[in-house]
């Protein structure tokens, strides 16, 4: 919901306006004591319109920043710490991501800039709470082990088992030429098995969710390499056919599933 991003308005200095840091939209709930548990120990309070509520603490209009790469991971699990807690105790969040500040403008004061924009998204907002009611954010990450692939690549194709067979009985020579032959036909399938799986697994998992995002692969400390990189929405009550999905997957050989979750639905709502 980029849209959301255009609340973060600013008219003087930042340093000593008062903003809004705002955590998630919910619906309204029984009153939370959430004390002194947001970013930088910061009192953490509700403002609401009409059925709607955003989780707010006050803060200057200026963004967190900080060259402390421990302090900054500090911020965000308080961050994601207050988000999981009202959606634990609603069950129904639109997340926002850290660092969302709401600013002031020359006539009006931050809260009223919400309460302005909660009027006017209104509508907006309560089709993201209903697209994500009594859902959850699961990640799905999907590895493969290439050594592994790469064996089975040579014993269950034809051709390149033959060239691997005939390399052994060869000077060295034309070994190392036989070699560089089998790496290019190997990476070949390898790129082409990737792709199958990719779409079998994308397939099975599907049929599972209610809404699934791809992200990009990322780089792995260890000898395996992510092939699926998933963001899943997931009915809470409906997660274990998901579960059971990925054991299966993780059963074949050589892949490797790490399966996190529930979270709130950052992925799908937030901003």
């Amino acid at each position: 919901m980029e849209e959301h991003k255009r609340v973060i308005t600013s008219q003087g200095d930042s340093m000593t306006q008062k903003g809004l840091y705002l955590y998630c939209i919910t619906e309204a709930f029984e009153k939370l004591d959430l004390s002194n548990m947001g970013v930088d120990d910061n009192r953490v309070y509700t403002i609401g319109y009409k059925d709607l509520v955003a989780v707010v603490h006050d803060c200057p209009a200026a963004a967190y920043d900080s060259k402390d790469r421990e302090l900054v991971k500090k911020w965000v699990m308080a961050h994601q710490g207050v988000v999981e807690h009202v959606w634990e105790r609603s069950g129904t969040v639109v997340p926002f991501s850290f660092d969302t500040i709401i600013r002031g403008e020359e006539s009006i004061t931050a809260e009223q800039n919400l309460i302005k924009w909660l009027e006017t998204d209104y509508g907006r907002l309560k089709e993201a709470l209903d697209k994500v009611r009594g859902r959850a954010e699961y990640g799905v990450q999907i590895f493969w082990d290439p050594k592994i692939m790469a064996d089975k690549i040579v014993e269950d194709v034809p051709e390149i088992k033959k060239l691997h067979d005939e390399m052994k009985s060869k000077p060295a020579g034309a070994a190392y030429l036989y070699e560089e032959k089998l790496k290019s036909l190997v990476r070949k399938e390898m790129e082409k098995r990737a792709d199958n799986y990719f779409k079998q697994f994308y397939r099975e998992i599907r049929s599972e969710v209610d809404d699934m995002k791809v992200d990009r692969a990322k780089k792995t400390d260890n000898n395996l390499q992510m092939i699926m990189n998933l963001s899943c929405l997931v009915i809470k009550e409906e997660a274990k056919g998901l579960g059971e999905v990925l054991d299966g997957l993780d059963s074949r050989e050589g892949v490797c599933v790490r399966f996190t979750g529930p979270w709130p639905p950052y992925s799908f709502v937030g901003a």
